[in-house]
């Protein structure tokens, strides 16, 4: 339950890493706003005490750098400068969008008092100019176009009472319009994965993945009848075939050891040769894009961190469908 959320508001964002796993591209991985949230708490201020715990992220714009046209799309690619013996220098495949979004951090408090609107609104102005500085996804923060005073940050404290709360969410949500947030659907793929297998047995988790990942169009061969002649014919009808509602994309959630974890030093060429180091592959589950507006509490949109170290898994969750079950 979330009783303090940080709102950081229409961040723009140039050249985000729009290549989020080996698989998929478009909206960065929500490891990387995970990353976002982890660098500002450990860059607080002195004055500062709190604790993040979970963030969500609603998006207001994107504009992918690729070419238009046609069903295939390539990125927009830099020609690097020479390398050190003068000769041109190899073209590395790079992804890139522009984006717009609004960064929702849940906080508490860690010996720092929450209860004063006053110092509310420092920290919240504090800490929007520390992330304006920071690289989001890669990308850089550049300054915002729209100076409105709706499009402040905030610090929310919610009330104890149920009702004054929901008040407060509806009011906020308000403000994260026009937008869309990712949500995790594991329990469609699982969904999915079962009828699948109903129809054939050596279907896979991965085959369901790819099915809900597309768009899927099927042939339907109807009879009519011929207004001339008044006779029979066959027409084909093509359809496209949705299993569930909404808007579902393929994400990565996060990693899976794929060797035995190291002692510090042990691997070569190792980012950071102090700790720890294993070898591991992305996962990939299902996300959905729902309009704040539908969300009931701050809750069904935050990311946060869920490791099973005895697995070696390495990953996001979100509590949305959890929400849709208790519904």
């Amino acid at each position: 339950m979330i009783n303090h959320l940080l709102v950081l508001p229409r961040l723009r964002i140039q050249n985000a890493n729009t290549i989020s796993s080996p698989m998929t591209w478009g909206f960065p991985s929500m490891s990387a706003f995970v990353g976002v949230q982890q660098v500002l708490e450990r860059n607080l201020p002195d004055d500062i005490k709190l604790v993040f715990n979970e963030i969500g992220v609603v998006c207001h714009h994107i504009d992918p750098q690729v070419t238009e046209g046609g069903f295939i799309k390539a990125f927009h690619l830099t020609r690097n400068p020479v390398d050190k013996s003068g000769g041109t220098a190899a073209i590395v495949e790079e992804g890139r969008a522009h984006l717009e979004i609004s960064l929702l951090i849940g906080v508490e408090s860690d010996g720092d008092d929450l209860g004063s609107p006053e110092r509310c609104r420092v920290i919240a102005q504090t800490l929007f100019g520390q992330v304006q500085g920071m690289r989001i996804a890669g990308g850089s923060v550049i300054p915002a176009l729209n100076t409105q005073q709706r499009y402040r940050p905030e610090l929310v404290s919610f009330d104890v009472n149920e009702s004054e709360k929901a008040k407060q969410w509806q009011r906020l949500k308000r403000r994260l319009l026009p937008g869309f947030a990712l949500v995790l659907r594991d329990d469609l793929l699982t969904k999915h994965t079962a009828t699948l297998k109903a129809q054939n047995s050596s279907a896979t988790a991965l085959d369901a993945w790819l099915d809900l990942s597309r768009l899927n169009h099927e042939c339907h061969v109807e009879q009519v009848k011929d207004e001339k002649d008044g006779k029979e014919k066959e027409v084909v009808q093509w359809s496209i075939r949705r299993p569930y509602p909404g808007w579902l994309v393929p994400i990565p959630v996060g990693y899976g050891a794929i060797s035995d974890l190291y002692a510090p030093g042990d691997v070569a060429n190792a980012r950071n040769a102090e700790v720890p180091f294993r070898f591991v592959e992305s996962l990939y589950s299902m996300g959905e894009w729902v309009s704040p507006h539908r969300f009931q509490k701050p809750d069904d949109l935050m990311w946060f961190v869920e490791n099973d170290l005895d697995r070696g898994i390495y990953r996001l969750q979100n509590d949305y469908a959890n929400t849709l079950t208790e519904d």
